[in-house]
């Protein structure tokens, strides 16, 4: 079973769904209809009123997310439905925003007087790039050292031992 919050919220959107138009109910996927039903609470009560908003009548936050997802998908006109994602494409850059904002990345590079001038790709790791782009960028800058050099260190450390 289910936590009891989406056991709740399945009873509650079950409740609204019976307030609904008859062609709206059936461009609902049976599927959906049927795990909202096998995972609600048969124990809970709640009674809908059409004529009050969600707000009005205590509506848990997780059933009032699954009628939105629902309008979504299934009742927004085209229009709607690409205002709406933009605007939830939106909430999620400003979240990650908000999160970088708090949780400084900038902490994790070091300050010493070779890192200062260099800068790191990030947008080399954003989702919308292609696959190859991500797998040719690094977030840490390696400096390649030339063969001649590291022999000279390696001779260098025998000298210095004895």
């Amino acid at each position: 079973m289910l936590d009891e919050k989406y056991s709740i919220a399945y009873s509650e959107v079950l409740e609204i769904l019976k307030h609904i138009s008859k062609e709206d109910y059936e461009k609902i996927p049976k599927s959906k209809i049927e795990l909202y039903k096998e995972n609600a609470n048969k124990d809970y009560v709640f009674n809908y009123n059409p004529t009050k908003t969600l707000d009005e009548q205590n509506v848990s936050k997780i059933a009032k997310g699954i009628i939105a997802i629902l309008f979504r998908d299934y009742w927004a006109t085209p229009e709607q439905r690409e205002k709406i994602i933009r605007k939830q494409n939106n909430d999620r850059i400003q979240i990650e925003m908000e999160k970088t904002k708090k949780y400084n990345p900038d902490v994790f590079k070091k300050n010493n007087d070779k890192e200062e001038g260099k800068k790191y790709d990030l947008d080399a790791f954003n989702t919308n790039n292609n696959n190859e782009e991500v797998k040719n960028k690094s977030l840490v800058k390696v400096e390649k050292t030339k063969w001649y050099e590291k022999v000279l260190v390696f001779i260098r450390n025998i000298f210095s031992k004895h």
